[in-house]
């Protein structure tokens, strides 16, 4: 049975409570990882594992723990590349999946970007978290699940 791994220092609260609702439906082990407290309900599925408040320790840890044929959920580009060098599949809070196929783009156009702001330029930041990503993303978490479980 593969696990279920989440980046919960940038995972929005409404993908939170659609991971827990999907890891308790399947019976799907589920950690939460980050450098602080993520409120969770009680479950028998879903865990929390607080980390250290150290820079990138919450990525560290997963990179860790996490085995092929697991699936990740961040929307951390480096961590997710981290992941799928192991052997894990990776999808961001908003449904996208994250493969060797795509990642080293993202990557990259992030890293320009990273150079962009640095030098002074305004790029903007994510948009917000709307229902279209909410229902994109339970969908294609709905999926995976279906997939590998």
């Amino acid at each position: 049975m593969p696990n279920l791994w989440v980046d919960a220092d940038a995972c929005p609260r409404i993908a939170r409570e659609i991971i827990v609702r999907a890891a308790e439906r399947t019976a799907t082990p589920t950690t939460f990882v980050a450098n602080h407290q993520v409120p969770l309900p009680a479950s028998k599925w879903v865990k929390a594992l607080s980390v250290s408040h150290g820079f990138d320790a919450a990525d560290d840890e997963i990179v860790e723990r996490i085995q092929p044929g697991d699936l990740l959920v961040t929307s951390d580009l480096p961590l997710a590349l981290a992941a799928i060098e192991r052997g894990a599949s990776v999808m961001t809070s908003r449904g996208e999946a994250l493969n060797e196929s795509n990642i080293r783009a993202r990557v990259q156009m992030r890293d320009f970007m990273d150079t962009m702001r640095a030098s002074g330029e305004h790029t903007g930041g994510p948009k917000g978290y709307s229902d279209v990503d909410r229902r994109e993303f339970a969908n294609a978490l709905d999926r995976w699940l279906a997939k590998n479980t």
